[in-house]
């Protein structure tokens, strides 16, 4: 059966461990579309199912904070991920350990 690309990145996405992010890019190569990551953001943005699937766990990939839909914008987005415990310097997700390392 084939999925969409749509519901393979939600999929993905709700895979996302609590306490770890994911990058926008690394998200469309395990979707099977390495060059889609602007379009993971555009799921991300329009993400029907939150807080299930857990957009604010996706980030750029240098660990910036980009876009979030929800109420109170990125500052939200991060309380949220400390909360979980992501581990940050300064305003950038501390991808050397918070990242979710999920590549085949």
């Amino acid at each position: 059966m084939n999925k969409s690309f749509k519901n393979t990145v939600y999929e993905l996405t709700r895979k996302i461990p609590h306490s770890k992010v994911a990058t926008y890019g690394q998200i469309a190569i395990l979707a099977g579309k390495a060059k889609a990551a602007r379009a993971v953001g555009a799921l991300m943005r329009i993400n029907p199912d939150a807080p299930d699937t857990p957009c604010h766990r996706v980030v750029a990939a240098d660990g910036k904070l980009t876009g979030y839909s929800g109420r109170g914008g990125i500052t939200t987005k991060k309380a949220m991920l400390i909360k979980e415990g992501v581990a940050f310097k300064g305003d950038k997700v501390d991808l050397t350990k918070s990242a979710w390392n999920n590549f085949p």
